[in-house]
């Protein structure tokens, strides 16, 4: 299982619906209104997209707070990873991360250094230091995937300015932002800088539950932008999906809504999953927790919970994490109260 979602391949294993707690998404669903406009932006399946997106550029150019020459868009958030990567000599990943870092580095033929982070999952600066080179890309999770932590706001400032002086480039995947404590925005910590040597990219896919829609966005230096119009794919957002970010980024409420919701729901899991003495449940600040299995692995605790209904992530097809952690996202109070009720289940056996 390289990536969550799979419920195809395991619903002959259970008689009834599967809850899906092996993906990171919304639990509230799409904003309201989104099913009206994208049936009234049917018509347009009849003409190409702007090949500019100059309205969907405008849109999340309000939303990131950054200039409209900052901005990319593209199929989804791994398409823009892929286009840095495309640019990039190395390729530098902190390992456990998203597998598609990896993945994409292998299918240009990049050379890839991995920087395992420490222990408690922070990052390694002075290994990160001392291989940096020129023209490499770092690309790391903000938060990052599995582990749910964030760069610390000082450490990640450190980390820009060391990249800057090797001449390399920091991608920051934050497809999870949204789902984080307010205490700092990567896009205004770096609007001085004019986002030089970097990257930092978001997705519609996770925060408003938009799997299906296949949106990422992002916002870089007006060069480096330039540069990646060069090699990216043309009209690789369809109209279904430039209709839904004209409309998502300006629901404020349902955005103030979410963020309460989750962070809410955090801390309720988070508080239960450590009465546990079986697991050892490391800290998240979004909606994923990832945890440590001290019995069984991941296979039996996989499959102990499939019987019941729910699926769940297995984590050793992460790089640097072996077959006993597993992930859980934070779904609704009455869903993760069945996850909850298995983990009582799985500690009398």
């Amino acid at each position: 299982m390289d990536h969550g979602g799979d419920l195809l391949s395991y619903e002959k294993y259970y008689d009834g619906k599967l809850i899906d707690f092996s993906s990171n998404i919304n639990p509230l669903g799409p904003p309201e209104g989104l099913d009206e406009v994208l049936r009234d932006s049917f018509n347009s399946v009849e003409i190409y997209p702007d090949i500019k997106y100059r309205r969907l550029k405008k849109s999340i150019s309000n939303y990131l707070k950054c200039r409209e020459e900052n901005v990319l868009v593209g199929n989804g958030a791994v398409e823009l990873i892929d286009n840095f990567i495309i640019l990039a000599k190395r390729v530098l990943v902190s390992i456990p991360s998203f597998s598609e870092y990896e993945k994409r580095a292998l299918v240009h033929q990049k050379e890839i250094i991995r920087i395992p982070y420490n222990s408690d999952f922070t990052i390694d600066m002075k290994t990160i230091g001392s291989n940096i080179e020129k023209d490499d890309l770092i690309i790391l999770g903000n938060p990052n995937n599995p582990t749910g932590l964030r760069l610390d706001k000082i450490e990640l400032i450190v980390l820009h300015n060391i990249v800057k002086k090797s001449g390399a480039y920091l991608v920051l995947d934050e497809a999870f932002f949204e789902f984080c404590p307010w205490d700092y925005d990567s896009i205004e910590l770096f609007r001085q800088t004019n986002y030089e040597n970097l990257g930092i990219i978001r997705a519609a896919t996770k925060f408003f539950g938009l799997p299906g829609i296949r949106l990422g966005y992002g916002c870089t230096s007006a060069a480096l932008a330039q540069e990646i119009s060069k090699i990216e794919l043309p009209w690789s957002v369809n109209a279904f999906a430039e209709a839904a970010g004209n409309f998502i980024f300006g629901e404020k409420e349902y955005i103030r809504k979410s963020k309460e919701y989750i962070e809410q729901e955090r801390q309720y899991m988070l508080q239960e999953l450590s009465k546990h003495s079986f697991i050892k449940v490391f800290p998240t600040e979004t909606n994923y927790i990832l945890i440590k299995l001290l019995r069984w692995d991941e296979e039996y605790v996989f499959n102990f919970f499939l019987k019941r209904g729910i699926v769940i992530r297995k984590c050793s097809s992460f790089e640097g994490l072996d077959n006993s952690y597993i992930r859980v996202a934070i779904r609704s109070r009455e869903d993760n109260k069945k996850l909850l009720s298995i983990f009582n289940e799985l500690e009398m056996m």
